[in-house]
């Protein structure tokens, strides 16, 4: 969920985020923990009789999702839960506010129901004898503004936000038979498989409810399916959702990338957990965008033109990389402490600088080694988010990069006022940078005999197509690295993650480069500064007066303590003119560089708060935009790690 090298927008989530898919490890350590005891702890016994759930999702005009379910039951009291805590999100955030119209019934009769006085989520209620079946009535009410789960011509379904589920029982161990109606000639793409289907409604074949969670459905007017690897392989497809049909369209070259990117991450693992994967993929200005793994298919979004504007739009392109990297890493093999028996029990997250961290690594090299970036491209991205730990993190003096673990729950995905100090998810790409350093180390330590490869096969390689979820811990990881080669691999780890101040840096120079600045955006970056016309655009300043702003001059973020946060700048103000001439980024980035050769400060004008001030900025630093150069002398591990397979 996944999910930019500086700043990851909300269309790419790389939380990305990341979903329980099969059956869970024997033996597995839970948390046994509510905040209410009224609510039954998860038992590991099988739910009696198969749940059925219906969602009409037909109403594409008010982006309403109606929902019918069939739930065996007993006599006696029952606890209905709504899932809360996400796989991939790593957070509290299942949607309970947005369901609505909750009836409960029994042989007709309308039966009360009462939301329990400590937990949100949970909805209490009597069976009365004699019944043996329970009808659940609600409706999902998508967004209307900002973040569109369903539009005029596509929406994305997941089924956590369109079911309730019965307590006390592992989720694993509840039976469920879905379907969906959708609007009359839609197509979609799922990792559920179909059972039946009657005109406009599919009923698909029994599953897990874990995996039904685990299996979102993306929809849509415009549909295509395009498989991407061999007859006989595992089948992977690519199921485009689009705004028009002419933003399905892709070229031979795009083709072969996408199926270049199957095909090496199989070889990078040398082994697979999927019958069949569908990369769940939509092209929309209207469609929330998204990014988030699954164990047989990922949930991607990016803009409508992300085919026909491709020569424009290389950023963000390793979302589908990253999702898929995440069937290995996160959905087969999973943190203990994210292995939990239902979606009501707290997860833990202390090891997502392994799970979406090596994830972040491996998307980028293996969006380089398909072909869907050029090695310059790679580079460039990695440039970017090096800078961003060299420059623009002062907060790792305070915080460990273990510690941001707990953003997503701590902060639950919000805007943060001062993002470069307080810190935010860094465990993405500042556990990329940790885990090029680890690969980095591996080479120098075997003569390039063995890499981060050989860790990757060795460790998410193993069982090939078992879907039993197979847990690790910290050890289990340090001895994995000691099986490629023997090293203080725990006092390496806990130096970059446990500890303030890391040296994320280091991997670079091993790898045989270093970081310069220069006053010209690489291609790369400039594909930033192309596509003004998106409500989410930033542009970045962070590396030299200390800014990003939005594409209207609403101030982002301060780098802390950078020339704009001592000249007492703040996010949330815009910047209205610079030096006396009307805010545009051209005009900042003229005044930026001019001030290299002069005294005078950065006259920025500023509104908040709906009060005008000056604020002057002495900075003298010019414009500063990060590049990769070699290191002479040195071995080019980078270019043997994004090399194809």
């Amino acid at each position: 969920m996944s999910f930019a090298p500086f700043v990851r927008s909300p269309r790419v989530r790389c939380r990305i985020a990341l979903a329980v898919s099969l059956a869970l490890a024997a033996g597995g350590a839970f948390a046994q923990v509510s905040r209410s005891t009224a609510v039954p702890a998860p038992q590991d016994t099988p739910y009696p009789g198969t749940l059925a759930v219906h969602v009409d999702a037909s109403d594409t005009r008010q982006g309403i999702f109606r929902v019918h379910e069939t739930i065996p039951v007993a006599p006696g009291k029952l606890t209905l839960l709504y899932p809360e805590w996400i796989p991939g999100d790593h957070s509290p955030s299942g949607p309970v506010a947005m369901l609505a119209g909750l009836k409960l019934s029994a042989n007709g009769r309308p039966l009360a129901w009462t939301r329990d006085k400590y937990d949100v989520y949970a909805f209490h209620l009597d069976v009365p004898a004699g019944v043996s079946k329970l009808d659940a009535d609600f409706e999902y009410l998508s967004p209307r503004r900002d973040g569109y789960e369903m539009t005029d011509r596509m929406l994305m379904l997941e089924w956590n936000k369109v079911s309730l589920y019965p307590a006390g029982h592992y989720t694993r161990g509840i039976r469920v038979v879905p379907s969906v109606t959708l609007p009359q000639g839609w197509r979609f793409g799922s990792a559920l498989e179909t059972g039946t289907q009657s005109g406009a409604t599919t009923t698909f074949k029994p599953v897990s409810y874990n995996n039904l969670v685990d299996s979102p459905i993306y929809a849509g007017q415009y549909f295509k399916r395009v498989p991407l690897n061999e007859a006989g392989e595992a089948p992977v497809y690519l199921d485009v959702v689009a705004d028009a049909p002419k933003y399905l369209e892709m070229t031979e070259p795009q083709l072969k990338a996408h199926r270049a990117l199957a095909s090496q991450a199989v070889k990078l693992f040398g082994s697979h957990h999927y019958d069949h994967y569908d990369f769940l993929f939509s092209l929309s200005e209207e469609l929330a965008g998204n990014g988030l793994e699954h164990h047989q298919s990922s949930e991607g979004g990016m803009g409508a033109d992300y085919f026909t504007a491709w020569a424009d739009n290389a950023p963000n392109r390793d979302l589908l990389a990253h999702e898929f990297v995440h069937s290995w890493n996160g959905k087969f093999r999973r943190p203990a402490d994210l292995a939990t028996p239902n979606f009501n029990v707290p997860m833990g997250d202390s090891l997502l600088w392994v799970y979406e961290g090596q994830t972040q690594y491996w998307g980028y090299v293996l969006t380089a080694r398909a072909g869907l970036w050029t090695p310059e491209q790679f580079r460039d991205a990695l440039a970017m988010t090096a800078a961003n730990y060299e420059r623009n993190r002062p907060g790792l003096g305070w915080r460990t990069l273990e510690d941001t673990t707990n953003d997503a729950t701590a902060a639950h995905r919000e805007a943060l006022p001062y993002r470069s100090w307080q810190m935010s998810e860094d465990y993405y790409s500042g556990g990329q940078m940790l885990w090029l350093a680890v690969d980095a180390k591996l080479r120098a330590l075997t003569g390039d005999r063995k890499s981060l490869d050989d860790f990757a096969r060795a460790f998410f390689g193993v069982d090939n197509g078992s879907y039993v979820t197979r847990t690790y811990t910290f050890d289990d990881v340090v001895a994995a690295l000691d099986g490629v080669a023997k090293y203080d691999w725990a006092g390496f780890l806990r130096a970059r993650a446990y500890a303030l101040n890391p040296p994320l840096m280091d991997g670079l120079a091993a790898a045989g480069w270093k970081l310069v600045y220069t006053d010209t955006p690489s291609a790369y970056e400039k594909q930033y500064d192309s596509r003004p016309e998106s409500p989410r655009h930033i542009y970045n300043f962070a590396w030299s007066i200390g800014l990003t702003l939005t594409k209207g001059g609403e101030i982002n973020d301060v780098r802390w303590n950078g020339p704009a946060f001592k000249a007492g700048v703040s996010t949330g103000a815009t910047v209205v003119a610079v030096n006396g001439q009307a805010y545009s980024s051209d005009v900042l980035k003229e005044a930026i560089a001019a001030a290299k050769t002069g005294t005078a400060p950065i006259q920025l004008l500023l509104k908040y708060q709906g009060n005008l001030r000056t604020v002057p900025v002495n900075y003298h630093g010019g414009l500063q935009y990060p590049h990769l150069q070699r290191i002479a002398g040195t071995p080019d591990y980078l270019d043997r790690i994004i090399s194809a397979k």
